[in-house]
Formats: structure tokens, sequence, C-alpha cells
């Protein structure tokens, strides 16, 4: 019987304890320990694609068509040439890359400006051949 006494009381002073703590950290005017938001960061968007040449079709591909972020995103793009020789451009952006064979090759930049821009590869007829695509960057 004692024994359950000190346990009922070890507990009301626990209870009572966190009750008075909780009351003086919500007591006006005293500072906020909480940390104070950080501001919004741009979101981190990432495609992988694959830089490719389909002896099947005899023409070279992105495996990817369309990339879409907002204006102010932070883009990462892996690219990783499978068969043949290319490269990633986008002019607007002042990406241009080469993409060794077999290699994944990892492109950052921040989409700034909104819009659609082109990326492509420029190796001889690549982009004539259709090694395209598009970057849609959506006005924030």
């Amino acid at each position: 019987m004692f024994q359950q006494s000190r346990i009922v009381a070890a507990i009301v002073v626990v209870v009572a304890i966190g009750a008075a703590v909780a009351v003086a950290l919500n007591r006006p005017g005293t500072p906020s320990t909480a940390p104070t938001p950080a501001a919004p960061q741009a979101q981190v968007k990432e495609f992988t694609m694959t830089s490719y040449y389909s002896p099947e079709a005899k023409r070279p591909y992105f495996s990817l068509g369309e990339m879409v972020v907002n204006q102010g995103d932070r883009v990462r793009i892996k690219v990783t040439n499978t068969m043949g020789m290319h490269d990633f451009v986008i002019d607007e952006y002042g990406v241009n890359r080469e993409t060794p064979l077999n290699q994944e090759q990892v492109i950052e930049f921040t989409a700034d400006k909104a819009g659609e821009f082109v990326y492509y590869c420029s190796k001889p007829g690549h982009r004539a051949m259709g090694q395209w695509g598009t970057l849609k960057v959506i006005e924030q």
C-alpha cells in the first residue's frame, strides 16, 4: 500500500511540474523559442533521361520529350548516353554539356526565364532528325 502511494505521489508531482512549465511557456510577453520559418526556397525539379541512337529507327533520341517546371525552380537533369555520340544543349540557359557514353551527366540551373525552350543534341544532324525536346517554364 505504501508503495502505491509513492507511485501516485510521483505521478502527481510530474504532472504538476509539466503543467507549470506549460503555463510559463504560454504567458504573454514570454519570448517564443519556436524557430522562425525559413523563407520559401525554390523547389528542385529532377528529371532523368537517356540519350541514344536507335538502330531500328536509324535516328537519335532523348527518352524524355518534355519537362515542365515553375519559374524560379532549381532544375536538375540527369542524362545518360547509352548509344552513340551526343551532348545536351539549352541555349537560353547557357547549358552545353557533352554526354560521354554510359556516364550519367548531372546538369543544374535555375529556371529564371518563363517560356518554352528547346533542348537538343548539337551533334551534326541529330536535332534535325528529332533529338530534341521542350522545357516549359511556367511563369510564377
